[in-house]
């Protein structure tokens, strides 16, 4: 192996997406530092931190996957032997060095040794003789999880080139998501890592930890085998997909015309409620919300609904420019769950999963009681902007007598963060509706007595905060911070706008409900991310209402997957004792979008546990959209 990182030919696949960040711009990045972003990226795709040790033969597989290694048993054990107790993250770096990464060149020549017609494939008993009677033997069954693999075996052969280019997305994908998350996360990217620092040269360096004395030992004296041995690799990459089930589904474009959800005939009787909340996207990719609390005092029929909030924006800055408002196209979904003697313990009572056009609802007789409202979006059309933005508004100016003023484009956006925030819609904000804006913007409450200072010196009315009070707030800002906008633009990121002005990485919703026997009530509680409970509810809507399917030969490893007219969710249940692997790959799927992002992945499902795999949606509701996922296990 050669010792150099520029040889690491899938580091160095990364140079010209890093050579375009704008930290290699102004100071371009040497092989060394590619080799240790790649190093960090890897490392923190499986810890928390540079700090965390590797703890086990698991870690260290699942670290060297990230890297865009594809280890064989063996190679693990030469580096994790009975004496291992940890290794660190300069120990993983001199692993890294030693083991190259496994070429398409390289199988492609190992499997055309046993293509006899050139066609490109190899016959399942040929395969069967080079992988269970020569060198690092595999058993008949794994050999016969290999050749059920849906996407590569077909009329009793084994397509090599199609497991090749496999093997190489799925390292190429692997190495991409690791990058891609160090460089959304600023504090990890500052973070030290062993002995080399990725930023900030001039602050005094923490203690740094040393490669651990085993694996100094093995890696200086020890003879290793030639790193272009082949048949290793391709044992390891036969052996990393064991088996797997598939799932192909054509769905119809989805017309907005031929609406499922009508409101109830007497609807103009009952009475009614509504609130307004908001999903915002994190920087790492996840989705925070608004969460409810509903009351329904004796037993009624309701009707329940929640869609996107057309805000001003929509007949502004969209309009002139002929496009439609990035959030109004985004699903939004609510699930209701009773509480049932104590807020843990929440049963899933239903959710809206009827259409019209933009509105999701639901219609049907609840009991008396306390109802929590927990709104949900796939994340497949609320992802994050990668758009450069040509020019950066302006928020505030100074008139010819230096008087600050905020901008009539600022103003715009500030009365459409108003409507947003005041979520019962009375045109007022209250402390409780406040607090959710400053804890998204600022992570910390207004107390009472901070309450009292703001209706004294704004405007306010039944001692809310009114839309100009609002506005003036925002200007005293600017004016202690002598016009410096950057306070300002903190708070516009926070609530989902970009420079220019535009709302793309949030999604403000509203919710009505209604019912025929009394006046519910809704409250928010909780501003949360989308998981935890609504993890739970969407894992138990598709275990009762999906296909099942189990994965050949593991029983206990079941792919569920739920078909809706707008949405197609997987959730795989792990009933074994063991941690599991799971591939993922929709590469074939035609006109879809997932809310991973990539065609791509892996995921790790705990033991005797479920998790939401991912979400599907079609790019264009308009045409036909095709469905077709593998579903492999990693070993």
């Amino acid at each position: 192996m050669a010792s150099s990182p520029g040889g690491d030919a899938a580091f160095s696949s990364q140079k010209s997406t890093l050579s375009e960040s704008p930290q290699s711009k102004k100071f371009p990045l040497t092989e060394e530092e590619i080799f240790y972003m790649n190093c960090r990226a890897a490392y923190l795709t499986v810890f928390k931190s540079s700090l965390d040790n590797i703890i086990s033969k698991d870690q260290l597989y699942l670290a060297l996957q990230h890297a865009g290694r594809n280890p064989s048993q063996k190679t693990i054990n030469k580096y994790w032997t009975p004496q291992t107790a940890k290794l660190n993250f300069d120990d993983f770096c001199i692993i890294l060095r030693k083991e190259k990464p496994t070429s398409k060149a390289e199988l492609l020549k190992s499997f055309k040794q046993l293509d006899v017609n050139d066609d490109g494939s190899i016959l399942h008993t040929d395969l069967y003789k080079l992988l269970t009677k020569r060198g690092e033997k595999m058993t008949r069954e794994e050999v016969n999880a290999i050749v059920t693999l849906a996407d590569v075996n077909a009329d009793g052969k084994f397509d090599y080139i199609k497991f090749c280019k496999l093997y190489m997305t799925t390292n190429e994908q692997c190495l991409k998501t690791t990058l891609e998350k160090l460089e959304v996360d600023s504090k990890l990217r500052r973070q030290q890592f062993g002995s080399h620092i990725e930023e900030c040269p001039e602050r005094d360096p923490s203690p740094i930890p040393k490669p651990s004395p085993r694996i100094l030992r093995n890696t200086d004296q020890e003879s290793f085998p030639n790193k272009g041995d082949t048949r290793s690799s391709l044992l390891a990459t036969a052996r990393k997909f064991k088996t797997s089930v598939s799932f192909t589904i054509t769905m119809s474009a989805i017309s907005n015309q031929n609406s499922k959800l009508t409101e109830p005939n007497s609807i103009k009787e009952w009475q009614c409620v509504h609130s307004k909340g908001c999903f915002f996207l994190e920087e790492d990719g996840e989705i925070i919300s608004h969460q409810y609390k509903m009351q329904i005092t004796q037993r009624s029929m309701v009707y329940l609904t929640i869609k996107p909030l057309n805000l001003s924006q929509d007949e502004g800055k969209f309009k002139y420019s002929g496009k439609p408002s990035p959030w109004l196209s985004v699903d939004t979904v609510l699930y209701i769950l009773k509480e049932n003697e104590s807020q843990a313990n929440l049963q899933l009572t239903c959710f809206t999963e009827l259409r019209n056009r933009e509105v999701f609802g639901w219609t049907g007789e609840l009991g008396p009681g306390i109802y929590w409202l927990i709104p949900s979006t796939t994340g497949c059309r609320l992802r994050r902007e990668i758009k450069p933005i040509a020019e950066e508004a302006q928020l505030v100016y100074r008139d010819e007598s230096g008087e600050l003023f905020l901008t009539k484009e600022f103003r715009s956006t500030l009365s459409d963060i108003f409507e947003v925030i005041d979520l019962d819609g009375n045109g007022l904000l209250s402390l409780e509706e406040y607090n959710f804006f400053e804890l998204r913007t600022s992570g910390e409450k207004c107390d009472e007595d901070a309450w009292a200072v703001c209706r004294e010196n704004f405007d306010t009315k039944k001692n809310e905060l009114t839309r100009q009070g609002f506005m003036d707030l925002n200007l005293m800002e600017a004016n202690d911070r002598e016009g410096d906008p950057r306070d300002l633009w903190v708070t516009l990121h926070s609530m989902g706008y970009n420079k220019a002005l535009e709302l793309t990485e949030a999604c403000p919703f509203v919710i009505n409900i209604y019912a025929d026997k009394c006046k519910p009530r809704i409250k928010a509680v909780h501003m949360e991310a989308c998981s935890g409970q609504l993890e739970k509810a969407i894992c138990k809507s598709v275990l009762s209402k999906g296909n099942a399917k189990v994965i050949d030969g593991y029983e206990n490893i079941i792919v569920h997957t739920y078909k809706h007219d707008t949405w197609i969710t997987s959730v795989i249940e792990n009933k074994s004792d063991n941690k599991v692997i799971i591939h993922v790959n929709n590469e074939l799927s035609k006109n879809c979008v997932n809310n991973r992002g990539l065609n791509i992945f892996a995921v790790e499902v705990a033991p005797k546990s479920t998790m939401v795999c991912q979400h599907v949606m079609p790019l264009n509701e308009r045409q036909e959209w095709i469905y077709y996922c593998v579903y492999s296990l990693i070993s």
